[in-house]
This record gives C-alpha cells, structure tokens and sequence, in this order.
C-alpha cells in the first residue's frame, strides 16, 4: 500500500483531471519510486485511483519499457537496439555489456546491481551506439567505456559517472 504522501500526491495530481487516465503513466511512475517497480499490490493501488481496472492498467504497463512489472537493479541499463545503434554494432556493446556482468537480456545480475535491458530507441541518434542507466544517456559506446561506466557505478562514485 503506497504510503500516505504518496496517495495524497497522487489524488491532487488527478483532482480537477477530466479523465483521470490520462495520468496513468504518471501514476505508474509514482508507484513504481516507492516499490521499486510496479508490483502487483501497486497495480490494483493505481487502478482504483485512476478508475480503472488492473488488466487496463496491466496493459498500459506492459507497452512501456519503463514501467517495470518485476524487480528491477539498482541501476536499469537500457541498451538501444535501434536501426542506428544497430548499424554502429550496438549488438556487440550488447554481447559485452550482458557478458561482462554475466546475464542475459531482461536479467539482473546476482548482486541486484544491475538490470540490461534492451530498447527499441532511445532517442540519441548522434551518440549511437548508446544506452541509457537510470535515465542518463552514454555514447558514443566502446566496451572499454562501457566497462568504465560499470566500474564507476560498482565504486558508488554515480556522481563521477552520471553527472555531465
């Protein structure tokens, strides 16, 4: 159950809203700060508040990368697969970045650190092959710089690594 703050911020961002779905992606990105991802008690939470129901939010939740419907790394690694990143060879970033930590897509390393994920685009053409890590865009990648980034990241120096 999402605590008290939250469900007061979540009914003043719907209170005046016409139609309080349109604000499901918010909510879901909400519920998904406090549990980590969108658990399923969170589902039916969000789906009461929106007025929906939780296989229409289900499904919402599901079309989107973001929205997490399983336990999710400290740090969520979103890989571009994108025609760009693809003709950059993203695909062998891939092979390194899952190998280096030793998972498969979609998996998250034994120590709960990290999660990759891949992703249709990511919207940073210019800097292909890129990822994302918590929303922080990287690029141009080699393996060497991704290895630095994990490296960074496993020290918890994320300021060093994640800021500009």
């Amino acid at each position: 159950m999402p605590d008290d703050d939250l469900r007061r911020t979540i009914l003043n961002m719907l209170q005046g809203v016409e139609h309080p779905r349109e604000k499901a992606v918010d909510v879901m990105y909400l519920l998904q700060r406090q549990y980590g991802y969108l658990c399923d008690e969170a589902l039916v939470v969000g789906a009461e508040l929106l007025g929906m129901t939780p296989l229409e939010l289900e499904e919402l939740a599901t079309f989107y990368d973001f929205i997490y419907r399983r336990p999710v790394g400290k740090y969520v690694i979103h890989v571009c697969d994108g025609v760009v990143c693809w003709m950059h060879h993203e695909d062998d970033i891939f092979r390194h970045l899952c190998a280096r930590l030793g998972v498969r897509p979609g998996e998250t390393t034994a120590d709960g650190l990290f999660t990759v994920l891949p992703t249709v685009c990511i919207g940073d053409c210019d800097k292909a092959p890129a990822m994302l890590v918590n929303g922080r865009f990287y690029g141009p990648l080699t393996p060497g710089r991704v290895d630095e980034i994990l490296e960074t990241l496993r020290s918890g120096d994320e300021e060093r690594v994640l800021c500009p």
